[in-house]
């Protein structure tokens, strides 16, 4: 039997005001969900089926109580954790500070979010998770707190896609390599030489879309797509499996 949601899906998204949030928001809301979007800014879209969140994810005690409050007012069946920050920083001056706030962020704001939309998910025999990972997973100079947190979010979909799949809840991640975002453009200034250079070491030859990746994240949170769990998707533009420099 293939499950099916009912006739209301409402999706949670995290980092949903800016970048890939934002472009996810906005294909969910065309693909018919109501979007519940959690952000430390408030949301530049306006829609009548987009309720925004303003909330500090790094905060245990904020997101748990935006976390009851969301699922109390609405059956959760598709969350999308896509928040991120980088913080970027040779080993040798690495910041323990740094890491702690990563872990909160990316591994155990995604575990709360999901604890909590699991009781509507089990109810309607249906969901969908799609945790935001990252190409620097693989490696990368400077991002050892950020790669290793990303790195967490495969492994934590990988054990949720076992333990969730009879639930008829699939869980799966998609790794984008460099695409134009504010937190790109923190790093690699707009326009710039570098950044040229980015472009052209990168086998298909441009820097990705925020609507790239969207679309990958609507692909795995399909309700038809439920015999594809467990699995990893770099959106990347080949740097996967070739090499990357910033």
């Amino acid at each position: 039997m293939i499950a099916q949601p009912g006739s209301e899906r409402v999706a949670l998204v995290t980092g949903g005001s800016a970048g890939i949030g934002r472009a996810t928001c906005e294909a969910l809301l065309d693909s018919g969900c109501t979007v519940v979007s959690l952000d430390r800014d408030p949301s530049p879209i306006e829609h009548a089926r987009l309720e925004a969140i303003v909330v500090d994810l790094t905060d245990r005690a904020a997101t748990d109580a935006v976390a009851a409050d969301v699922v109390r007012r609405h059956d959760v069946t598709t969350v999308v954790h896509n928040a991120g920050v980088i913080r970027p920083a040779l080993v040798a001056d690495v910041k323990l500070d740094d890491l702690d706030a990563l872990v909160e962020l990316h591994l155990g704001a995604a575990i709360r979010l999901v604890q909590a939309a699991l009781p509507a998910m089990r109810a309607a025999r249906f969901g969908r998770v799609v945790l935001v990972s990252s190409r620097a997973a693989l490696g990368l100079a400077t991002r050892t707190v950020y790669a290793a947190t990303k790195a967490g979010l495969v492994g934590m979909a990988r054990t949720w896609a076992l333990e969730l799949a009879g639930d008829g809840i699939t869980v799966n991640v998609v790794a984008p390599g460099p695409v134009k975002t504010r937190m790109f453009h923190e790093v690699v200034e707009a326009g710039s030489e570098r950044e040229r250079g980015i472009a052209a070491g990168i086998p298909v030859g441009r820097i990705g879309e925020a609507t790239d990746v969207a679309r990958a994240v609507s692909f795995f949170a399909d309700p038809l797509n439920g015999f594809v769990t467990g699995q990893v998707l770099y959106v990347c533009g080949g740097t996967s499996v070739g090499s990357l420099v910033l």
